[in-house]
């Protein structure tokens, strides 16, 4: 949807004084203090370099992606939208939006805590006990009415008036010297009240000190040039608020025991030139983050609505609508309001703040593994202006995961389980939206493409036990004969990897080309319907010969180089015999292994039998076909299969094989017990070959045994037209060197 935002034109001085203003916020003059009581000086030192560790990434995060979006309106929500998706993006500016909203009704119920002091001397004056409640709603009803009625300009002249007063109270703060009653001050870095709280416990406290610097994101509908005021803009007032910290607990640790500065809230009142400035500027903080979130919130939701996130239309398109050129949002400003009353009467919000960082967890954590990711997706069309490093996005966003559970573990469980809903809900009635992003199949991409030639770098000195199945099937009959991609499927399933390609005879042409794609799409299908974890493709080629000099030297498409051509024709019709042995000719001079299955209409029976006979021309055979036989029996399709080896010998020699055998099935770890090695004692003058299979191998649902190219060659296929009473026949030849076991 093409959103109407022309926008206010405000330049860099908005981010930075939305991002300062709530950052030194309400946490920063109520709840510092009692974090250097409880933790030391040297804990808090640690806290706020924990919390950099998680919003300097994200700052930077921002600032990357800022400079290569064109980002409209909607802050972090559009930026996690477009580089995560609708659903995704959707789902996390949801949460985002109410963490934001419910920001407001905290700060306003902190702004009414900032009066607190005067509490006393009013009850004295009038007689009637003040509650936060009797500032906190109206104050909050009238900035409500002062933003609905005069909108983003009002809101931005009273930040520089708020964050002037904020940076003359904590200057009063720093030139102040302290008042304690102990009579001692000094600085001891690990000094700490007794019993004091856990260190995440005081981090989960202090935590949302660090979650404003994104406020000015927010307002990037309203910027003139976003890609150049968010980063600068958004880093500065972090790099400020950071130095800022460490000063203030500075100032605390030196000027205050521990204990004064936990038994008071207002502990910075004794330390300043002049005490009542803190409270003012407790006032003065807590106001101008209630205004950053609420020029903020709505422009979250009203960019939700723009991009009909919601499952209902007329919704989207009522929070969508903003007023004037500006696009001030209205409606999404009315329904704020509504939220943030509901929670500032409710008066406490422990609970809900302790959700807010949760969510503001996670979209740091989100904004910080987009930065992450779109560093190793080798996109091309993902060029910033400014650039973080893949390392301190990683840090970013693994700090946000692993501090949620460790502040909060039910909490972040819980917020956990409502993106989860959230996400479900949106995905109703949308599942044709495609919700995976280019970024993250540019991820993909890439770490495909380093592993294969990683793979391709270590293939020269893989053991030769470490033999993996790397098979390329070619058929003319993809849609009539199942049996060759069934029977690649069952070998590619766990253990090795096929690809499946449909031969299409003729010139390359537009005709050819488009019943190529067709076919594609068919094969697609057809394997997703089987559940086969293969490669299809097609081929277009003059003839089969020349298709199978093209196949045979392709680079494998997983990386690891092919080793195998699977051929098949069907037992009636032996007409394609000539031509497979052209094609084994082919394979064999690039040493691939050779594999030609004469398919039936029985297509494997009931898969529960697979015989291998082996004869003295198998030596080079016999591990490929035992190795084929273990890896095809290790499908669920056959499973309860048995396999039987026949030992087909001379009676001399007979002994010396099959012990042969028997010791290459232990050490091999073959599941093939020494009972299932038949002796078949074969006086070639007496009996052929053929008749020695068909008699005991009629009822097996696969036969696999060994061939001679150059006898294969010289008969003219003969050798496969033989064994008339066995459905199918898998004819093993081994180009390569395989060994089942090094022992």
């Amino acid at each position: 949807m093409t959103r109407k935002s022309s926008g206010h034109g405000f330049g860099t001085a908005p981010v930075f004084l939305a991002a300062i203003s709530t950052i030194l916020g309400a946490i920063l003059f109520l709840r510092f203090g009692y974090a250097v009581a409880h933790v030391g000086l040297f804990g808090a030192f640690l806290i706020i370099l924990i919390g950099h560790a998680i919003t300097i990434p994200t700052a930077m995060a921002i600032a990357e992606i800022s400079t290569n979006l064109k980002v409209e309106g909607g802050g972090e929500y559009f930026i996690i939208s477009r580089s995560f998706g609708s659903m995704v993006g959707g789902t996390i500016g949801i949460s985002l939006y109410f963490s934001q909203a419910i920001s407001i009704a905290f700060y306003m119920i902190a702004f009414a805590e900032a009066f607190t002091p005067a509490f006393g001397w009013f009850e004295g004056l009038t007689g009637i006990e003040p509650q936060t409640w009797m500032i906190s709603i109206p104050a909050t009803v009238l900035l409500l009415v002062l933003m609905i009625t005069r909108g983003a300009e009002l809101g931005v002249t009273v930040l520089w008036v708020v964050v002037t007063t904020l940076a003359l109270s904590l200057f009063m703060f720093f030139i102040g010297s302290s008042s304690s009653s102990s009579g001692s001050t000094g600085l001891d870095i690990f000094a700490k009240v007794q019993n004091p709280d856990k260190f995440f416990v005081v981090f989960a406290i202090i935590f949302p000190a660090f979650t404003g610097m994104t406020a000015g994101v927010g307002l990037s509908g309203d910027l003139k040039n976003p890609r150049k005021s968010i980063p600068l803009g958004t880093l500065s007032a972090t790099l400020a608020g950071m130095v800022i910290y460490f000063f203030v607990v500075i100032k605390m640790a030196y000027s205050l025991s521990p204990e004064e500065l936990a038994a008071d809230q207002f502990a910075m009142s004794k330390i300043a030139v002049w005490g009542p400035i803190i409270p003012i500027g407790l006032a003065a903080a807590s106001i101008s983050s209630a205004i950053g979130s609420i020029l903020i919130a709505p422009r979250t939701l009203q960019a939700l609505g723009g991009d009909q996130v919601f499952p209902s239309a007329a919704v989207s398109k009522f929070l969508a609508k903003g007023r004037g050129e500006a696009n001030e949002p209205m409606n999404a400003t009315i329904f704020t309001a509504g939220i943030v009353l509901a929670v500032v009467a409710l008066g406490n919000v422990n609970f809900v703040a302790q959700i807010i960082s949760m969510f503001f967890m996670i979209t740091y954590g989100f904004l910080c593994l987009v930065s992450f990711l779109e560093h190793f997706a080798g996109n091309p069309s993902y060029r910033p202006t400014f650039r973080s490093k893949w390392y301190l996005s990683l840090i970013g966003a693994l700090a946000c995961f692993i501090m949620m559970f460790q502040m909060a573990p039910v909490y972040a469980f819980l917020s956990l389980i409502a993106i989860v809903v959230i996400y479900l809900s949106l995905k109703r009635g949308r599942e044709e939206e495609d919700d995976l992003s280019a970024m993250i199949k540019g991820v993909l991409f890439q770490l495909t493409r380093r592993l294969q030639v990683l793979i391709q770098r270590k293939q020269a000195v893989v053991a030769l036990s470490n033999w993996r199945p790397s098979f390329i099937a070619i058929s003319s009959s993809s849609f009539t004969r199942l049996a060759p991609f069934d029977l690649l499927r069952w070998i590619s399933h766990y253990y090795g990897f096929g690809t499946f390609i449909h031969y299409i005879k003729g010139p390359l042409d537009e005709s050819t080309q488009r019943e190529s794609k067709e076919k594609l799409d068919r094969l697609i299908k057809q394997g997703a319907v089987s559940h086969a974890g293969i490669y299809v493709d097609t081929i277009i080629s003059p003839s089969f010969k020349t298709a199978v000099a093209q196949i045979v030297q392709i680079p494998g498409i997983s990386g690891l180089e092919n080793n195998s051509m699977l051929f098949e024709f069907h037992e009636d019709d032996e007409g394609e015999i000539s031509r497979i042995i052209d094609g084994c000719q082919f394979a064999s001079i690039v040493d691939f292994n050779q594999c030609v299955l004469r398919s039936s209409e029985r297509h494997f029976g009931y898969k529960k039998r697979i015989d291998i006979w082996l004869t003295p021309g198998d030596y080079r055979n016999a591990n490929l076909m035992i190795l084929l036989a273990y890896i095809i029996m290790g499908h669920p399709e056959w499973k309860g299969c048995e396999i039987e080896i026949f030992a087909a010998f001379e009676k001399a020699e007979m002994s010396k094989q099959v012990g042969r055998l028997n010791q290459l099935i232990e050490q091999g770890r073959i599941p093939i017990s020494q009972n299932k090695v038949q002796r078949m004692p074969w006086n070639k003058r007496a009996k052929s070959y053929q008749s020695l299979v068909c008699e005991n191998s009629e009822d097996a649902d696969l036969v696999i045994m060994g061939f001679s190219l150059n006898k294969v060659t010289q008969e003219k296929g003969e050798f496969f037209k033989r064994f008339k009473n066995i459905k199918e026949i898998l004819f093993v030849r081994a180009g390569q060197k395989i060994v089942i076991s090094e022992g």
